[in-house]
């Protein structure tokens, strides 16, 4: 039997989301509206084998363990801990990490 992960998903996380949906609703709601439903399925997938995504590039200059899950032109910045999946950020691509954005 394959483990399940618990995907906890952080209030700056849910921040970020609504943020995304906002952006792109300027323009195009119902665009906005699909895409931020396909974001949280995507992220819902991190239940099963969480370790397939791949470890961001400034773990090196952090000094840390995060993963992405990359969907669309976003990241989603996530630590495994335990049986837990704990959603930090969901990013735009373009943006590198710090830990001044993780702590936001």
């Amino acid at each position: 039997m394959t483990k399940k992960f618990r995907v906890d998903i952080t209030a700056t996380a849910e921040s970020d989301v609504a943020g995304i949906w906002e952006y792109i609703a300027q323009d195009k709601p119902e665009a906005a509206t699909a895409f931020v439903l396909r974001l949280e399925e995507q992220i819902s997938t991190l239940e099963n084998f969480p370790e397939r995504c791949q470890l961001v590039p400034e773990n090196e200059l952090l000094g840390s363990a995060y993963r992405h899950l990359v969907f669309g032109n976003y990241r989603t910045i996530f630590r495994i801990v335990g049986a837990r999946v704990i959603i930090l950020r969901v990013v735009h691509g373009s943006q590198l990490l710090d830990m001044g954005l993780l702590e936001g």
